[in-house]
């Protein structure tokens, strides 16, 4: 049987799994029907608390979306990480090391239990998102849906396309968040951010993430859009983003300063599965 932890940040949910003390190593099919919300434990992402490669780390730290796929980041989930190790009594420490395929990040849990994360600098060259385009710009013209769209184009450890929205709730999210998940200019493909800044330290947010769909929230949607929003005059530091589930808080001091994500976690409940029965 394996014992996995159900968890969730501002409604982005997890399936914890503690790959120290057993044993896991699970292929994309598996994860799939494990990620089923009918028939599966049922997650926007699937995380995995490893022993760390490098002798720096206190853990290392692997994310997998609900289709499979292994990616490089996720703010929610490094959030619920660091609760989980906490709670499990796999560390005391307040900043934690992890490492990442995206490289070392260290969260830090502050007096009051909230967790927040150095996410790094934002990149916006084209080949580092990756995306396709001959130069840097703040925003790039894409074509979709028989219509030309304009968005900021970034990474924040995993590829981000943010667009101006006047309002959130009549934004073509499902429709265009598919269209331009797949893109041809994404040859890793994107998450979508569809941005609506209601004044220079609010804004509202929805994604279409890679793998998983619109989600109820994404850290590092949350930070990259906050600093599209920011880069194109919309948005002033720190930023209270609202998604449909919960508040996220977003700091980017200056253009070579690191992202800082806020907010909370939730243990949902802990379980135990046998992934052989499904």
């Amino acid at each position: 049987m394996l014992e996995f932890t159900k968890m969730h940040g501002a409604g982005n949910d997890f399936m914890v799994v503690d790959a120290i003390s057993q044993s896991f190593a699970p292929d994309a099919a598996l994860i799939r029907r494990l990620a089923c919300r009918h028939s599966g434990v049922g997650f926007d992402q699937l995380l995995l608390v490893e022993r760390p490669d490098r002798p720096d780390a206190d853990f290392r730290y692997r994310i997998f979306n609900a289709d499979g796929r292994e990616v490089q980041q996720c703010g929610n989930g490094a959030r619920c990480f660091v609760h989980f190790v906490r709670a499990r009594g796999l560390t005391s420490k307040t900043t934690i090391c992890v490492e990442t395929a995206a490289g070392l990040i260290y969260p830090q849990v502050a007096e009051d239990g909230r967790i927040s994360v150095n996410m790094g600098q934002p990149r916006f060259q084209p080949a580092d998102v990756p995306f396709i385009a001959d130069a840097e710009s703040l925003q790039y013209p894409v074509e979709a849906l028989d219509a030309s769209w304009q968005m900021a184009v970034l990474s924040m450890g995993n590829p981000h396309a943010v667009l101006l929205v006047d309002s959130i709730d009549t934004a073509p999210v499902e429709s265009l968040g598919a269209a331009l998940q797949q893109h041809p200019r994404f040859p890793e493909q994107v998450n979508v951010g569809f941005l609506q800044c209601q004044d220079s330290h609010h804004a509202r947010l929805r994604v279409y993430e890679r793998g998983a769909g619109e989600t109820l929230s994404c850290g590092t949607g949350a930070c990259a859009a906050v600093v599209a929003g920011i880069r194109l005059g919309r948005l002033v530091s720190p930023v209270e983003v609202e998604t449909r589930g919960g508040r996220l808080h977003i700091r980017w001091d200056h253009q070579s300063a690191p992202v800082w994500l806020t907010g909370p976690t939730a243990i949902v409940f802990e379980g135990r599965i046998d992934p052989a029965s499904l």
